[in-house]
């Protein structure tokens, strides 16, 4: 069933915008066809399309229900600004495994290296990118993309979750052995191309992010997120 995100749910809603235009005319959908509207904020209902323009698609909606595909884990996603498009695409699967946001920061290997200005225009695409994935996958909240951080920035944001991990290529504990408990706040900090410089790792341990693991194999930076969220997400039964 179509699925689109509007900012307020009530029994006649009222979508405008590139949804209604979506709705209208390249869904080509018509009165008495039923859709589904999502408030963002994990609360969706099933609707009846009343009436449409062009610009406007009014929506008699049914009972308010919490949205079952969101999981219980909340999960940040930090992730050092990898080089051409890979960000594009740890966004779209990021947000289909079900992050919770995606913050964008910059280490002392980041290839990619944009000034604040670039990283604006970016930063609207990738949520565009992040909107039509949540769409696309039946999410109900709408993550947020963000940055660029510093790494120092990072570690103090990290103090206010319940669990922090970085994924490393070194000596430490497999990830599987160090899992979060479900329904934790938890954050994952992956580094870019050329992973973290050993100071960064210290730094982070100092700050009580743990160094974990996922396996002998060392896997590239747009790799590396969607594999710990994979597996996260799975262990957690977020995936049940």
């Amino acid at each position: 069933m179509p699925r689109f995100f509007v900012d307020q749910l009530s029994p006649l809603t009222v979508v405008t915008g590139d949804n209604a235009r979506h709705i209208s005319k390249s869904l080509r959908m018509k009165a008495g066809e039923t859709l589904t509207l999502c408030d963002g904020r994990g609360t969706e209902a099933e609707g009846v399309i009343e009436s449409l323009s062009a610009d406007a698609v009014s929506v008699r909606l049914g009972q308010t229900v919490p949205t079952a595909a969101e999981p219980e884990t909340k999960v940040s996603l930090y992730l050092a600004m990898p080089k051409g498009d890979k960000a594009e695409l740890v966004i779209q699967k990021s947000v289909e495994l079900g992050v919770h946001e995606i913050v964008f920061l910059l280490t002392s290997r980041c290839i990619s290296r944009p000034k604040p200005q670039e990283f604006s225009k970016k930063q609207a695409r990738f949520q565009k990118i992040a909107d039509e994935a949540a769409g696309q996958c039946g999410r109900g909240i709408l993550p947020q993309v963000r940055g660029l951080l510093s790494f120092e920035q990072t570690l103090e944001e990290m103090q206010q979750f319940d669990s922090c991990f970085t994924l490393y290529e070194g000596e430490c504990p497999s990830f599987r052995a160090s899992l979060p408990k479900r329904g934790e706040r938890t954050a994952l900090l992956i580094g870019s191309e050329g992973g973290f410089a050993p100071d960064e790792i210290e730094k982070a341990k100092s700050a009580g992010v743990l160094p974990v693991s996922l396996g002998k194999r060392i896997l590239r930076c747009e790799t590396a997120p969607i594999a710990a969220l994979s597996a996260l997400m799975f262990a957690l039964g977020e995936m049940d």
